[in-house]
C-alpha cells in the first residue's frame, strides 16, 4: 500500500513539475508584441 502511495505522489509531482515548467519557461520579456498587418488596404 505504501508503494502505491509513493508512486501516486511521484506521478503527481511529475505532473505538477511539467505544468510549472510549461507555465514559467517562456520568453524572458513575455510574449512578442503582435505584428501590425501591412497587407490591409490603405485608402
Amino acid at each position: 500500500m505504501t508503494l502505491l502511495l509513493l508512486e501516486a505522489l511521484g506521478a503527481g509531482l511529475i505532473f505538477v513539475g511539467i505544468i510549472w515548467w510549461t507555465m514559467f519557461a517562456g520568453r524572458k520579456n513575455g510574449e512578442l508584441p503582435p505584428e501590425e498587418k501591412k497587407d490591409e488596404k490603405a485608402d
